[in-house]
């Protein structure tokens, strides 16, 4: 806990900074702060069961009790609203070979499915920074009726399929190159960003076979940074 409070960058800082709260730590029970042997035989050696299950025990603790983060902006919906995302995180190739992730790069990519009922994580997973983003979202198991919203990265027409399949309702960002057709073109209301709402079905080689639904095509305005933002979502009633 000391070293991500005090964002403490090795194992000497650590016993640097224990030793300096030597006072403190006396109220803990703790006589004198750890060695650097120690730690290191310790990160070595001991199972990390005992801090998956801490946390665990302290996230349905402060879950029960109401004490995690709320939605800050009260949705006029009731579905369970989420967000996907990833970022790499870069290693040093000469220290973790196994993470080669360009010639000259490693990295690893952490991919996140965040709750906006209490902003802590539904969902991670680690993997190969050069493992494509797509592979992990098919892995992934959504109750039906909830909607997520993904990053760009996570495109992937059988993707779209298979979670209209499950009841998932999704938005993303649709691609520049993205072929299609329009089947109907909805009233947009007046004074808003909205420039225009499509019912549109995906053109392209396979795109049927991949996901034969009918999709929505919503084109914004984004007046803070001056573009359209287009928008794909197989929701069509809000």
């Amino acid at each position: 806990m000391f070293f991500h409070v005090a964002q403490a960058d090795s194992l000497r800082d650590i016993c640097n900074g224990l030793r300096c709260c030597r006072g403190k730590l006396v109220h803990l029970g703790i006589r004198s702060a750890p060695k650097r042997s120690t730690l290191a035989y310790a990160n070595e050696y001991r199972t990390s069961i005992v801090y998956e299950r801490l946390f665990y025990e302290t996230y349905d603790r402060f879950k029960s009790e109401g004490k995690l983060g709320k939605r800050k902006t009260k949705f006029r919906f009731k579905n369970k609203l989420l967000s996907l995302d990833s970022n790499t995180i870069s290693l040093c190739l000469s220290i973790f070979p196994w993470a080669s992730f360009r010639r000259s790069k490693g990295g690893i990519k952490l991919h996140i499915l965040l709750d906006h009922d209490h902003y802590m994580p539904e969902f991670i997973a680690i993997r190969e920074a050069k493992r494509h983003d797509v592979t992990i979202a098919k892995s992934m198991t959504l109750n039906p009726g909830s909607i997520v919203a993904m990053d760009r990265a996570y495109n992937d027409y059988r993707l779209f399929s298979k979670c209209i399949d499950r009841d998932v309702d999704f938005v993303i960002r649709m691609k520049d190159n993205a072929q299609y057709e329009v089947i109907d073109m909805r009233q947009v209301p007046q004074n808003q960003n909205i420039l225009s709402d499509e019912i549109i079905k995906l053109a392209g080689v396979d795109a049927e076979k991949k996901c034969p639904h009918l999709l929505r095509r919503i084109a914004v305005w984004d007046k803070k940074n001056n573009r359209e933002i287009v928008l794909l979502t197989n929701h069509m009633t809000f």
